[in-house]
């Protein structure tokens, strides 16, 4: 099989590995101008706690320069903009759409942080350029998490923290409820309020396609 034709997870389908990535755009293009709304609303507010505990352990402190991968809407460049020199902070997407969303946000608050559209498995940066890297519900939708995972390792000056927030397996108990939940509530719900079903139930597959 050549590597054109290999075949890779798309939530519970199979693509041709070279077609993910565009399929993946296709999905952030379209949930973009809901998807902090969405957020809110499908976690019930629980993503910013989340997030709030990925802050904390990353220890940012005055000072340090910090990527954050898959930034999208850019939360997590925001809050940490409070704790360190906002033009120390990078945000890279893949994504035009949800970047320029997340550019809005930043020039809106007077935050002056770099914002580059750039691929996690080929970052634009030089060897050991930041004390911190994260990246929030981004690399499950990566084609190749190792090579990204490479990258941020590279990028990463020694002894600094890479952070990766994602989702998981959930209490065997909680999983029948959780199924309805992510399949059939989830994509409904996004198809009334984003208009998309399609791509929310791509995102309900990608996380239990994920590795626990």
């Amino acid at each position: 099989m050549s590597e054109a034709e290999k075949q890779i997870d798309f939530g519970f389908t199979k693509v041709e590995e070279a077609k993910k990535e565009e399929k993946v755009r296709e999905v952030f293009d379209s949930v973009a101008p809901k998807y902090d709304l969405m957020n809110d609303i499908l976690s019930f507010g629980m993503h910013r706690g989340w997030k709030h505990r990925c802050i904390r352990e990353a220890e940012v402190t005055r000072g340090m320069k910090l990527l954050d991968i898959a930034s999208g809407t850019c939360d997590l460049a925001i809050a940490f903009a409070h704790r360190t020199n906002a033009e120390n902070i990078t945000a890279t997407d893949i994504n035009y759409e949800m970047l320029s969303y997340g550019r809005q946000r930043l020039e809106q608050l007077g935050l002056n942080c770099q914002v580059i559209q750039a691929d996690a498995e080929h970052l634009p940066f030089e060897d050991n350029a930041f004390d911190r890297v994260t990246v929030s519900f981004g690399i499950r939708n990566m084609t190749h998490k190792d090579r990204a995972l490479a990258e941020m390792l590279r990028v990463l000056k020694p002894g600094g923290k890479l952070l990766v927030l994602e989702f998981s397996k959930c209490a065997p108990l909680l999983k029948p409820f959780y199924d309805f939940y992510s399949f059939h509530f989830m994509p409904w719900l996004g198809g009334k309020i984003a208009g998309d079903a399609d791509s929310y139930r791509y995102l309900a597959e990608s996380i239990r396609m994920h590795p626990d």
